[in-house]
């Protein structure tokens, strides 16, 4: 040995490693053993992953029976009543309306006007009807004028009226439009009504 180098350093002894209970003797050429933590870790995670996955089918399948369920609910047709069928109810045989034994005259022909003229003063249209009951009843009437201008064009209009008009008499009632209206207007019957009053 020389005077300038120091001796080398003692062995040191190396940990043995111990195959576990039942396991075959490790060879000195194998790798050594993953320590006991990191295999847990795989296992819970292989564990999550795996039941994380069962849990998603699980929840895939409640929803499409619940959606396949909901959708035969709503395409089935309602259920028929168990009751038994029965007939219409009859009525029996319909007899028709009696026939009116005398025709009445239509309203129209019971009212006409006698004279249509404009207020010089005012410019309002005036006309005068003439109501002679035609029907065999006692009757009230309801008149309506309307009063137009040279176009046809309603400028005006006021209404009337005759109660208890007994059958076959007559009246002359006056009919006033509010309202100015111009030169050259001319009257028109409308809404008329005749209702009976006798009883």
């Amino acid at each position: 040995m020389s005077d300038y180098f120091p001796p080398p350093p003692p062995e040191q002894p190396q940990p043995e490693h111990h195959a576990p209970a039942g396991a075959a003797p490790l060879s000195p050429w194998a790798a050594p053993a993953a320590p006991p933590g990191k295999r847990r870790t795989g296992l819970i995670v292989t564990l999550a992953v795996g039941g994380g996955l069962v849990l998603a089918g699980v929840m895939v399948a409640l929803v499409y029976a619940l959606m396949d369920s909901v959708s035969d609910s709503i395409a089935l047709p309602p259920e028929r009543s168990d009751a038994p069928y029965s007939e219409p109810y009859d009525e029996g045989p319909v007899e028709p309306a009696p026939e009116p034994t005398v025709t009445e005259p239509d309203v129209k022909e019971d009212v006409t006007i006698t004279a249509c003229r404009r207020d010089p003063q005012i410019g309002w249209q005036s006309a005068k009807v003439k109501v002679v009951n035609g029907s065999s009843t006692t009757a009230s009437y309801h008149i309506g004028v309307e009063f137009l201008d040279k176009n046809g064009t309603k400028v005006a209009e006021g209404v009337t009226g005759v109660v208890d008009l007994g059958p076959g008499k007559s009246v002359v009632e006056e009919v006033n439009g509010l309202g100015e209206v111009p030169r050259g207007a001319t009257c028109r019957l409308v809404d008329l009504m005749r209702v009976p009053t006798d009883g």
